[in-house]
This record gives C-alpha cells, structure tokens and sequence, in this order.
C-alpha cells in the first residue's frame, strides 16, 4: 500500500474517535487528554500525507516516462536476438523457428499479412555486435517510429527520412499560404486583408514493391552454420540499399519504381537551374543565396551537396588559386555542410563537352528535404523447386517503398556543370 494512502487512512481513524470524543459534553480528563493527542497526531499525519504525495508524484512520473519507452525498448531487445539464419533454415527445411526470432515473427504476423515469412527491417542493418540503430521520433511526423534502415546510404546522407507504415497511405500537410502581415498607414485604416490558411497534402502510398532474390546451395546451408546469418544479411543489405538510393533519386516513376526527386524535379516542383559552365564553387555559391534568401537555409553549413565522381576529379584539379594550391573543389568543401560523392545516385556525364548535374538539399526547421516510406517488414518468400534439381533454395525478399518530397523550396538541381 502507498504511504500516501495509509496515512490517509489514519486520518479517517483519527476524525472518527475525534468526533465521538467531541460528542461528549462533559469529557472526563483522561478524554481531553486523548483529544489532544489525537489533534497533534492529526496534524502530523497532514504534514506527513503532502510529502508522502510529493514523493510518489515524482516517482509516477518516472515510471510513466519509463512505460512511454518500455515497448520500443523490448521491441529493440528482441530484435537484437533475431537470427536470419533461423529464417532461412525455416524455409529451407521447416525447422521451428525458437527464441526470440519466433516471437518477432509472432508480432509481425499480428500486424500484417505476408506470403512468407516477415523479417523486420531492422534485422537488414549493418551493424557492429547486435546493437540495434534507432531513430528519434521527429514531432513533425505523424507516424510513431522512425527508422534509418541504412544509415551509410546515400539518401541518408542527403537528409532522407525513412517512415515506418504500418498499413495504408501517410501524408503530410504542408503549408503553402498563411498569415499576412501589413502596417496600419492611418488612424481608422486597416493593417491589411488577411489570406486563408492553405495546405496541401504530401503522400506516400504502397504502390511499389522492390523485389531482392537469392540463391543459396545446398553446401551453404550444410557448412556455414551461424556465418549464413552475416552473409545474408550483407546480401540484402547491400542489394536493397544500392538500389533504393537509385530510386530515391532517379527513379522514373514507371515500371513498378517510385519517382525519383532528380528524374522528377520538375513534377515535384523542384528547381533546376541550367548552369552551362565549367563547374566551379560560384555556381554552388548562386544556389546556397538562393536557399537562404528563400529562408530554406541560414547558411552554407546547412547545406548538403550530392555529386558525381566525375566532378570531384574535374574540381579538385581546377585550381583556383596557384599561389596557395587551392582548388574548385577545397572551396566547395569548405564551406557546404556535407558533400556525397556517388555514381549511382546521379546520371552520367553526358553530351559535349560532358556535363553532369548535382543536387543540394537542406533541412529547414527539422523537416527533413526527402521521405522515404516502407511499409511493414520485409516479406521472405522461399521457392524450394526452382533450384531442387541441386538442393538449393531460392529466396525472395519483398519490401514496398515510396519516395516523396514535402517542401521543394528544400532542394535544387544544378544541371549542365561542364567537367571541361
């Protein structure tokens, strides 16, 4: 029992005999005595009962903050304990699936309907020991858990934000007009007409699905044991990652991909600016005022570049200054946030003399520039009769994406950088 609570529960006993004491007309001395004792007890006990309630405040308070994170913190627990190589075993041979592998796939299977067997998300990332990465909820967001599934991919790197869905479609509402502001010029004049408050609504929907296959023999079931757990693991990893941060920037929108935020700039209402020029820190410099001036940015720390290879080799060879040795590029570098290099993000160089295009992003006020949505778990599927004529097994792993962008003011493709 609470303090709190048997304390008040002796101040009941004691009103009680002080009221049959207090009936009495003519109590007798021995009576009056009890009755002072009973008051000073009475008096005691209240002081007592506000710091008993001041104590157990603070500790509900804990363990309500402790039961707000309680279920993220077991989900991370058994996610740390969930084997890969169980799963693949179980589609392989039907062996039980045990431990806490068997109570992932339980909870999965509770929220979500899959053909095979449902392996989380977080179970994919490359990680040291067990430890499992988590996000931190952004109170922008509507949805409760947000996750970075490969925290060295590009569009991490780039500030795309991966959404946990459960089910159905998540859209955000973005303000595209709202309060107005106006001096009053006279006495009795107005400050001004006021303007409706505006949104409109960035969704992401399950309309594509990614598909990863597999092949594993019959000698690697038999003689990896526990290493099957890594290799697949890095298999699918390195598989999904490389092609969603394909996607997530070229995507074409058609054929099952989702629309990429380069390929579809224009349809996202992003803005591309032409620079036909040899690439140099100036055009980077026009882009970062640009975001500033749009309030997007408070400065060139702010701000993330993605680039080719191509135009690092060209920059960095590009001397600016012969005196000192300082190149396009160390002037790039310098004054930009973060700078990515990848192949796969960006097309080629191309045309005469070659040009390629890089994409700047920044996060302003903690929205992030690029969402990324995966629906539920990623769903195992084994195919035992493909491959049986050598006692292999085939696997395939589907994962439903969607890539949107919520502010464009956010990000800007410079095209036409020259690499002559």
């Amino acid at each position: 029992m609470l303090t709190s609570k048997r304390i008040e529960l002796r101040r009941s006993e004691i009103r009680q005999a002080l009221a049959e004491l207090a009936a009495n007309d003519n109590p007798s001395e021995e009576e009056t005595r009890k009755m002072a004792e009973l008051d000073t007890e009475y008096r005691n006990a209240e002081t007592r009962y506000r710091a008993a309630l001041i104590a157990e405040d603070e500790e509900r308070r804990e363990a309500g903050a402790d039961l707000e994170t309680r279920s993220d913190r077991e989900w991370s627990d058994l996610v740390d304990g969930f084997e890969v190589r169980q799963i693949a075993m179980a589609l392989d041979h039907g062996h039980q699936i045990d431990g806490r592998t068997a109570e992932v796939v339980s909870e999965l299977r509770n929220s979500g309907a899959y053909q095979g067997l449902p392996v989380p998300w977080e179970a994919l990332e490359m990680r040291a020991g067990e430890t499992v990465s988590t996000g931190t909820p952004d109170p922008i967001q509507t949805r409760p858990i947000i996750d970075r599934l490969f925290p060295n991919s590009v569009a991490s790197q780039m500030g795309a934000q991966m959404i946990s869905i459960d089910h159905g479609e998540i859209e955000w509402p973005v303000v595209t007009q709202g309060a107005s502001v106006g001096w009053q010029t006279s006495e009795t004049g107005s400050v001004g007409a006021a303007q409706a408050f505006d949104t409109t609504d960035k969704a992401l929907a399950p309309d594509q699905t990614l598909g990863v296959q597999m092949k594993i023999t019959r000698k690697t079931l038999k003689q990896s044991g526990a290493a099957l757990e890594q290799a697949v693991r890095r298999d699918i990893n390195s598989a999904m990652g490389v092609e969603m941060d394909r996607v997530v920037f070229l995507g074409s929108g058609a054929s099952g991909e989702p629309l990429g935020v380069v390929a579809g700039a224009s349809t996202y209402g992003i803005t591309e600016t032409a620079i036909g020029a040899s690439a140099d820190w100036a055009a980077f410099r026009a882009a970062v005022t640009r975001f500033i001036t749009a309030n997007a940015a408070s400065g060139p720390a702010a701000v993330r570049g993605l680039v080719r290879p191509e135009l690092w080799d060209f920059m960095d060879g590009a001397i600016w200054d012969a005196g000192s040795g300082i190149t396009e590029w160390d002037r790039l570098a310098a004054k930009l946030g973060s700078l990515t290099m990848s192949h796969n993000a960006l097309a080629a160089p191309s045309g005469s003399p070659l040009a390629c295009s890089a994409l700047l992003t920044t996060s302003a006020g903690g929205v992030a520039p690029i969402f990324v949505g995966k629906w539920g778990a990623v769903d195992m599927i084994r195919d035992p009769y493909t491959d049986a004529a050598s006692g292999g097994l085939r696997l395939t792993a589907l994962a439903t994406l969607d890539v949107t962008v919520a502010r464009p003011a956010q990000l800007e493709v410079l095209t036409g950088l020259e690499l002559a």
